[in-house]
């Protein structure tokens, strides 16, 4: 699955798990729009994804790693976690950053 239209049904996903309606977080932009989003025919700045994500009550980063399991289907939540450990590890590492 292409990563525009993957990045709507995670964005659908966690909407849904969390009964919120689309028109319940119109604040946050208008239904139109969202729905734009949800069918992968919109993009969206990682600006109004922190903002969609708040309103939904989801990290930003699980909207994220949603989408990216509908990209690498081969992947399961477990695979991906220990990814993302392993290269936040490796980047906190090479720089002396704490992360």
């Amino acid at each position: 699955m292409e990563f525009k239209k993957a990045l709507g049904v995670a964005i659908r996903e966690a909407r849904v798990a969390k009964n919120i309606t689309q028109e319940s977080i119109s604040a946050f932009s208008s239904r139109t729009y969202l729905s734009d989003l949800e069918n992968g025919k919109k993009d969206a700045s990682v600006s109004k994804i922190n903002a969609l994500a708040t309103s939904i009550g989801v990290h930003p980063l699980t909207i994220f790693a949603l989408a990216y399991l509908h990209v690498e289907q081969e992947s399961n939540i477990e695979d991906l976690q220990r990814k993302i450990a392993k290269e936040l590890t490796h980047i906190k590492k090479a720089t002396q950053v704490d992360l």
